[in-house]
């Protein structure tokens, strides 16, 4: 290839991982936008692997009739071929190309890499957790994707040991919160279509007390991702802000709603309700 057929096959696959986040995100989508054009390019080729990923073990794969063990052996495939383009810088296939150019970029690899297909694969055929499981299994699946996204915001920065713990310990217990959040709005749905049981003692059903726990436990996570936030920069602050907004938002509807209203319908937060959290995390970015 010459530069410019490199050029251009590297521009195709960033489209092509920005097609997945505008068509599969809302809220995290949504955050983004604040983000300047290149870091907001890079958050997007982790989200597209993330999001393939995903849809391989619990959508349109399992849709389409592809069976379990051949859903496992293409997650197999997938984690290889992000293996192989993190040593070669190229893919054939797109989405993984363009992770992979992030990736090199900001030294992401595949210890990041292989927990988050680890914690996919128990989405196979895994249908209860217990606590140390769940707690490997949110590492692999979201606490790790904060770690990739840190990557690419501290692209340059210079950190002491301290700061580097408190990014570190916020971006991690950032993404546990998004999963918690995520694991309560589609519990019913897990549940009752996948067989699937995330908290322990709710192989049966959710009950109030259980709910609590958990929410408590978001916000405490939360609590200590907001020590982290301050210390990012200024480029990428209002942008994790606005997304710990939206989930904090979902958090209070969630503890608001009964738990019998929660197995029939999945929490959102309203459009205007995230154009009110942007609208300030943008007034946020442009007096910093």
């Amino acid at each position: 290839m010459n530069t410019t057929d490199q050029d251009l096959y590297d521009a195709t696959a960033k489209s092509s991982a920005s097609i997945v986040i505008r068509k599969y995100s809302t809220s995290f989508g949504w955050a983004s936008r604040l983000l300047d054009a290149s870091t907001r390019n890079h958050i997007a080729h982790i989200y597209a692997l993330v999001r393939i990923a995903d849809e391989l073990i619990d959508g349109p794969a399992e849709m389409a009739g592809v069976h379990t063990a051949a859903r496992a052996l293409l997650l197999d495939e997938l984690e290889a071929e992000t293996e192989r383009a993190l040593q070669l810088g190229f893919s054939t296939n797109l989405i993984v190309h363009a992770f992979a150019l992030t990736a090199r970029a900001h030294g992401i690899g595949m210890d990041l890499c292989r927990p988050f297909f680890e914690s996919m694969r128990r989405d196979i055929d895994t249908k209860s957790f217990s606590e140390a499981e769940l707690e490997d299994y949110i590492y692999g699946s979201a606490e790790v994707i904060g770690l990739m996204c840190l990557a690419v915001f501290e692209s340059g920065m210079i950190r002491n040991g301290d700061q580097r713990e408190r990014l570190h310990a916020g971006a991690r217990r950032l993404g546990a919160a998004f999963q918690k959040v995520n694991f309560l709005r589609d519990f019913a749905g897990d549940h009752d279509d996948l067989g699937r049981a995330y908290f322990p003692g709710t192989e049966k059903e959710l009950t109030e007390v259980t709910k609590a726990d958990v929410v408590a436990s978001i916000r405490q996570d939360l609590r200590i991702a907001d020590e982290s936030i301050p210390l990012l920069a200024a480029g990428c602050r209002a942008s994790v802000w606005a997304a710990r907004a939206m989930f904090s938002e979902l958090t209070d509807r969630i503890e608001s709603t009964p738990v019998p209203v929660l197995m029939r319908a999945r929490v959102r937060v309203p459009n205007p309700v995230k154009m009110r959290i942007l609208a300030r995390a943008l007034r946020m970015k442009v007096t910093r």
